[in-house]
């Protein structure tokens, strides 16, 4: 739910305002107002991004969970039946994200690093994957596990941080190179820069290409 510039959820947890910025009380009904200062996905939204896929029910494997900030919103709209599985390799996040996880129940936290899917090859398909690890190979890591996980028709999203990547090149010209990457494997759905919320990042929401099948993915 849009509010002027405020972005809000409807909270799967009433009552718990761990990472809302503020609460609104409308119908009965609770919501948490999301932060884009603190969640690259809610900058992207109030950025204009077209096409945001994420829906109720959905799964979803969120690389670079961290302690759940973002996360918490993702829960809050994907609701009961939709689930998160969070890789972090982190472990002093992965304390942070474990009681958050735990109030939920649809965020299933995974201590391991993003750039190995094989040591967590239980995951199921997923109808989304977003790449969050600030990390000089981004867009292999989010490539990497989209071939893993990520169903035919699945979305993929990737907070490009272009000074994690590279720190004397133009911001530009890293999305112009890893933009050139991602469309290897993937249909480019809309892009968008982050400032004023991130400085430097650009936010990509893409889907898979129809003819990369998982035979020849």
């Amino acid at each position: 739910m849009r509010k002027g510039k405020q972005l809000f959820t409807e909270s799967l947890v009433p009552g718990d305002k761990s990472f809302a910025k503020s609460i609104l009380r409308k119908g009965g009904k609770e919501f948490r107002e999301w932060n884009p200062y603190r969640s690259k996905a809610a900058a992207a939204i109030l950025s204009g991004i077209r096409g945001f896929p994420l829906k109720r029910g959905d799964k979803i494997l969120y690389l670079g969970i961290a302690s759940g900030s973002t996360a918490s919103f993702f829960s809050d709209i994907v609701g009961k039946d939709g689930v998160i599985y969070g890789v972090e390799i982190s472990e002093r996040c992965m304390r942070d994200l474990n009681p958050i996880a735990e109030k939920r129940g649809n965020i299933v936290p995974v201590l391991a690093d993003a750039r190995k899917p094989e040591t967590y090859s239980w995951v199921e398909r997923v109808d989304l994957v977003f790449q969050d690890v600030a990390t000089n190979d981004q867009s292999e890591i989010l490539i990497r596990n989209c071939r893993e996980f990520l169903k035919p028709d699945g979305f993929a999203m990737i907070a490009i941080k272009s000074r994690s990547i590279n720190v004397v090149k133009k911001p530009e010209q890293v999305y112009k190179e890893e933009l050139k990457k991602l469309y290897t494997f993937f249909e480019i759905i809309d892009k968008v820069r982050l400032d004023p919320y991130e400085k430097d990042h650009l936010f990509v929401l893409m889907k898979k290409k129809s003819q990369l099948t998982d035979a020849n993915a």
